[in-house]
């Protein structure tokens, strides 16, 4: 829910939803509208539908448990070399690197060279100290966020400036050339995604016919633009079409 998302709109959210779902078996059960409608205005609902899809995977195949091994996680759908080393980290206390932007850019800085992706999780693995990857990882993503920032660098006040080989060679900043790392988001205001999101809150309500969920997205004289973004909630499985209803998908 927070990736991309601030996390003072991610709280109550996340709190309704584990009350809603407690378990993956709850999820599991419930329809992807019930998920879908507590998730309305996080945005990227694809994650919504990953997530439920992922419960039907735990309690076919899992007992119902989210698996505590990382191809069984990898395996689930939406869930991502991140994801599953996170949920490895943070819930099972597993001695793994979690890689973001934040902790790339950190390791990027500290060897002075752009990090491919595999590079990158094989130097976080091979530093996590033994007995403590709950606690190391999160300092290396706090670390990232809050000091070894993208924009404005604390390095005068940063209390490993004198292992950084970036700040002893000088020259370019490698995190910008590492896998991984952020990229500006496309425009908002006006976008395909907002248009989504507006005709994904008005079907929570209710269905709607084509012509009435192109006026939903300010899109009743862009007929062609409308259809499109129609069609790929359809191909994505967010929304259905009953008789020329659109709705929630079930």
């Amino acid at each position: 829910m927070s990736q991309q998302t601030q996390i003072d709109r991610v709280v109550p959210k996340f709190e309704a939803f584990i009350r809603a779902f407690p378990s993956p078996k709850e999820c599991a059960q419930a329809p992807l509208s019930d998920l879908l409608t507590i998730w309305q205005g996080l945005g990227y609902p694809r994650r919504c539908r990953n997530l439920h899809e992922a419960a039907k995977e735990m309690v076919q195949h899992h007992d119902a448990h989210v698996p505590a091994d990382l191809d069984q996680l990898l395996a689930l759908p939406g869930i991502g070399d991140y994801t599953a080393r996170a949920v490895l980290a943070f819930a099972e206390h597993t001695e793994v690197g979690v890689v973001d932007t934040n902790v790339t850019r950190v390791l990027a800085r500290v060897m002075n060279k752009p990090l491919g992706k595999r590079e990158a999780q094989n130097v976080a693995d091979h530093i996590v100290p033994s007995g403590l990857s709950w606690e190391w990882n999160q300092v290396m993503m706090d670390f990232g966020a809050t000091c070894c920032t993208a924009r404005t660098p604390k390095c005068v006040e940063c209390p490993i400036s004198q292992s950084c080989m970036w700040r002893e060679k000088g020259g370019d900043d490698p995190a910008p050339a590492s896998a991984g790392t952020s990229k500006p988001q496309a425009r908002f205001e006006g976008s395909n995604r907002q248009a989504r999101g507006k005709l994904m809150k008005a079907l929570v309500t209710s269905g709607l016919s084509r012509e009435k969920a192109k006026r939903v997205m300010g899109l009743e004289d862009q007929h062609e633009r409308a259809d499109l973004i129609i069609e790929s909630l359809l191909v994505d499985r967010l929304i259905i079409e009953v008789d020329g209803v659109l709705q929630l998908a079930l």
